[in-house]
């Protein structure tokens, strides 16, 4: 009876052993999507908010970037408020654009987005430290932020 007894556990052990192996491939082979569906309309309305939210921030930092000091050049007090504005609407519109991206957003405008927010930060966060836009590195920044926002008007517009 020891004998019978010891190849049914045997068995018994053999099978869970299976059925867990079997298990296991039906878990790796039939993982889910990990992109969720997306409605046609759920596209749009992510579509159009990020498209808003870009055309927002585009707008804030063409105005802040572009502001003259009230008491004109020698108004030292007037030209750093100036820039610290666009400093902010630099590195604060990248990051608003960021929060605004909906997981619905087409990926190529979402990967384009991501690229603009990244760059406006990298320019706010370089022009904090102190370069010019006259620096090579931030010229560059700067030419690649204005190549990414003509691409994103023409995929929003």
């Amino acid at each position: 009876m020891a004998k019978s007894s010891g190849r049914a556990v045997s068995c018994l052990a053999l099978a869970v052993a299976l059925a867990a192996l079997a298990v296991a491939l039906f878990a790796v082979l039939h993982r889910p999507d990990d992109s969720p569906e997306y409605t046609e309309t759920e596209r749009v309305d992510a579509k159009s908010a990020i498209c808003a939210a870009f055309f927002t921030v585009r707008t804030g930092v063409a105005t802040n970037t572009n502001l003259e000091p009230p008491g004109g050049a020698d108004d030292i007090t007037g030209s750093l408020a100036a820039a610290a504005n666009a400093r902010v609407a630099l590195y604060d519109g990248g990051q608003y654009l960021l929060a605004r991206l909906g997981a619905a957003t087409p990926e190529d405008l979402a990967g384009q987005i991501r690229r603009f927010a990244d760059q406006l930060m990298d320019i706010g966060a370089a022009a904090t430290a102190g370069a010019p836009n006259t620096d090579p590195a931030q010229s560059a920044r700067l030419r690649n932020a204005e190549d990414l926002s003509a691409q994103i008007s023409g995929m929003c517009g």
